[in-house]
C-alpha cells in the first residue's frame, strides 16, 4: 500500500519509516512533486494536520497522513505550542526557536512541558486521529546532536539525556510521535492494510 506522509522534512520521513511495516510504501510530499507549503492556519495541532491531510487528499486523490507536533511549556502557558515550528519567526529556524525559549526560561524554576503529536489520517473516506504525548523538562543549555527541532534541550522523564542525545532507536519507542504512529500502524492494521 502507497501512503503519503505529508512533510517536507527529511528527518520527520527517516524517523517515521523505521517505524512502518514492510507493506507500506511511504511517500513524501517530494515524492508526489507537491513543492506546496501547506498553511498551517489552525489555532490546535488537531486542525493543522487536518489541514495538511485535506490538502494532499483533494488536490491528489491520495491516501495520506499529516502530523502537527507542539511544544508545550507549562511556565508559559503552553508556549511554543502551535506555533513550535515558527516561534522565532516565519523561517522554522530550531536554533533561534530554542534561543528564543531558553531566554524566556531564564529564572523559571518550573521547566515542566510536554510534546504532543497529533495524526490526522484519510483514508476511505474517513479521517482517524491518534495521539502521543511525552513529559519531559527543558533544560538550562542545548546539548547533543541527534533529533531535529527542540530535541537539544527537551530531557523525556526517566531520562538524563535530552531527546538529542538519546540514540533514535531509544527515541523512536518513546516519543510522541512513536506513540502516535504506533496507535496509526495498529489502526491500519485492525483494517487488514497493513497486514
Amino acid at each position: 500500500m502507497k501512503l503519503v506522509f505529508a512533510t517536507h522534512n527529511p528527518n520527520k520521513l527517516r524517523e517515521i519509516q523505521q517505524l512502518v511495516p514492510s507493506t507500506i510504501q511511504l511517500i513524501s510530499l517530494d515524492g508526489i512533486g507537491c513543492m506546496t507549503e501547506i498553511a498551517e492556519t489552525s489555532n490546535t495541532l488537531e486542525g493543522n494536520a487536518r489541514i495538511k491531510a485535506d490538502f494532499v487528499t483533494d488536490t491528489y486523490q491520495l491516501p495520506c497522513f499529516a502530523d502537527d507536533t507542539g511544544l508545550l511549556v507549562d511556565s508559559l502557558n503552553g508556549e511554543p505550542g502551535v506555533f513550535s515550528a515558527r516561534y522565532a519567526g516565519s523561517k522554522n529556524n530550531a536554533e533561534a526557536n530554542m534561543d528564543k525559549l531558553l531566554a524566556k526560561m531564564t529564572g523559571q524554576e518550573n521547566r515542566n512541558a510536554h510534546f504532543k503529536t497529533v495524526i490526522a489520517l484519510n483514508l476511505n473516506g474517513e479521517t482517524h486521529l491518534f495521539e502521543g504525548k511525552i513529559d519531559g523538562t527543558i533544560t538550562t543549555k542545548k546539548n547533543g546532536i541527534n533529533g531535529f527541532g527542540y530535541d537539544p534541550i527537551f530531557a523525556p522523564n526517566g531520562y538524563e539525556q535530552t531527546f538529542a542525545e538519546l540514540p533514535l532507536s531509544v527515541k523512536n519507542e518513546i516519543s510522541h510521535r512513536a506513540q502516535a504512529f504506533k496507535k496509526l500502524i495498529a489502526y491500519l492494521k485492525t483494517i487488514n492494510v497493513a497486514r
